[in-house]
């Protein structure tokens, strides 16, 4: 079982879909050698070096935390049922509400709008929020993603930015 790594007072929570077999099989988000999450975050400026899965708990001392829509693995994400995405989104809502991090990213444009119940997701920052939260939709860092390394970097760099910009 893959725990989610939240505190109060951070500054953004990464949503993943659902984890993927080798998340499952080691016990640790975004444990894939393709996913270039970890890479993604460092070179967003989120940690100060690129993490490995296994140093994940680590993400709370950068105030960062990570939590999934969905808790079944799958070997893709497309494979996860739209309703499980409804009850995911609802659960995240309740922790967000919960833990009131400065922002709530939801790596997916189509998770996020089957999860939330939304039409017309753009990337980027979300018209609504969860209470003080703000909800940012970035692209997911998985390796079927066809998104470039630097397409990824720079989205997630404009969340980081924008928090810096609160004085989060």
């Amino acid at each position: 079982m893959i725990e989610d790594i939240l505190a109060p007072g951070l500054r953004v929570v990464f949503c993943g879909i659902n984890p993927g077999k080798s998340s499952a099989h080691t016990g640790f988000h975004f444990a894939h050698p393709g996913n270039r999450f970890w890479q993604v975050i460092y070179l967003a400026g989120f940690t100060e070096r690129q993490l490995k899965p296994a140093e994940e708990q680590h993400l709370l001392d950068t105030g960062c935390g990570i939590t999934m829509l969905v808790a079944r693995p799958t070997v893709q994400a497309s494979e996860v049922k739209r309703d499980e995405l409804r009850a995911g989104g609802q659960a995240v809502v309740e922790k967000i509400s919960r833990y009131q991090p400065g922002a709530l990213a939801v790596l997916g444009k189509q998770a996020y709008a089957q999860a939330f119940g939304v039409r017309n997701v753009q990337w980027g920052r979300q018209p609504q929020g969860v209470g003080e939260t703000e909800v940012w939709v970035l692209p997911n860092p998985s390796g079927l993603n066809r998104a470039s390394l630097d397409e990824l970097a720079a989205a997630y760099r404009e969340l980081d930015e924008a928090l810096r910009g609160r004085g989060l």
